[in-house]
């Protein structure tokens, strides 16, 4: 009742200062009159770019590695090192990520100022918490239903397929929409990597620099020239970043209900 009662004057104090802001202009248009009027649409294309990118990358590959270190492994001092280092990668600092993916993405491999670059670095961010949430997911199928596949002659990676991972899908599904969620609203580590400010027009291609709603809102609120102007708009903004996160996690828990009601 605590953790509702402070979501929820996060929530009144957000919408009741952005709703006047709020439209279907506002959602369609893009920004005008040095971002004092017009709408979010770039940077609402922006962001669902960005996520899109970071789900491709972030989410088969900490799946994968998960299955491998949960199902495939020994437990060694390797695999126990692996572990560790996996968990102190969840510690490092968002902005670490962000200059370790404009040496990387954007210098080593030449892919540019991109929402490609800041995709793959919030990838790479993600990474550790895919893994260690999926893994944990992973654990709590009891033993002796893989070991009732293989009785009945499935191989490893069939007893995996068919029984462990539908099993473990909930909490699975649950790890990655935190991640993306978190991933959605950072700033740090695209701030070197290809967002922008002002673009005209919506981003349509992974090579070119784009605007995003948690970097459009941090402007308006604490580096424009007339801050109380935009206001409102930051609020509003604020307040699209928060619907579009509900969204992903609505459509999660849908897919969690289905999935339930088949089992």
């Amino acid at each position: 009742m605590l953790v509702c009662l402070f979501l929820g004057i996060i929530l009144l104090d957000i919408f009741s200062k952005g709703f006047s802001s709020l439209s279907w202009d506002f959602i369609s248009q893009s920004p005008g009159d040095r971002m004092t009027a017009g709408g979010i649409l770039p940077a609402i294309i922006g962001t669902l770019w960005l996520t899109l990118i970071t789900t491709l990358f972030s989410v088969p590959f900490g799946v994968a590695c998960a299955i491998y270190l949960n199902e495939y492994a020994d437990a060694s001092a390797l695999t126990g090192l692996i572990r560790s280092s996996i968990r102190n990668l969840a510690g490092i600092p968002s902005i670490i990520y962000g200059l370790f993916g404009l040496a990387l993405f954007v210098q080593a491999l030449r892919l540019g100022t991109s929402v490609l670059s800041a995709g793959l670095t919030l990838g790479l961010l993600s990474l550790p918490y895919i893994i260690t949430t999926t893994e944990e997911a992973l654990k709590r199928v009891p033993n002796s239903m893989r070991e009732a596949a293989l009785a009945l002659g499935a191989t490893q990676f069939e007893s995996i397929r068919d029984v462990v991972l539908p099993k473990a899908l909930p909490g699975i599904l649950t790890g990655i929409v935190l991640t993306l969620s978190r991933a959605a609203g950072e700033t740090a580590p695209i701030l070197f990597t290809g967002v922008a400010f002002f673009i005209s027009g919506v981003t349509t291609s992974v090579n070119q620099e784009f605007m995003a709603l948690p970097y459009h809102l941090y402007m308006l609120s604490t580096q424009h020239q007339s801050i109380e102007q935009v206001r409102p708009l930051a609020y509003a903004t604020a307040a699209v970043l928060i619907l579009l996160v509900f969204l992903l996690n609505t459509l999660v828990f849908y897919i969690r209900y289905r999935h339930r009601s088949l089992d």
